[in-house]
């Protein structure tokens, strides 16, 4: 089973940018569709954003046009690009298959405040 490893989390001011990694210890994303989540404190972890083994993309409405998914199959990396972004952003993300198919990882924690 593949293993799931998060990062580029951290503290930042209301309309700026960071970008996540999900780092896979085998050959997953021409497979499976991917996945990035999140988890408010005291609610159920939630789909954000997700990417077909073909490369198609969706979104849900809360972060629609201001994050983006990517993948890079040569290095195994699955990418969250979020701009422009709110307090009600954070969060702690996932990644996993469309479906949560892996073990979680430990997820990476994204802080949006002044």
């Amino acid at each position: 089973q593949a293993h799931v490893v998060e990062s580029g989390g951290g503290l930042v001011q209301p309309g700026g940018s960071l970008r996540l990694s999900c780092a896979f210890s085998r050959y997953v994303l021409t497979v499976y569709d991917m996945a990035w989540y999140r988890q408010h404190p005291g609610k159920q972890r939630e789909l954000v954003a997700a990417i077909a083994f073909n490369g198609s993309t969706d979104y849900s409405e809360a972060v629609k046009g201001r994050f983006t998914i990517s993948k890079d199959t040569a290095k195994n990396t699955l990418y969250l690009q979020m701009n422009s972004l709110k307090p009600e952003d954070t969060a702690v993300y996932y990644c996993n298959s469309a479906k949560g198919f892996f073990a979680w990882g430990q997820g990476t924690q994204v802080t949006v405040s002044l």
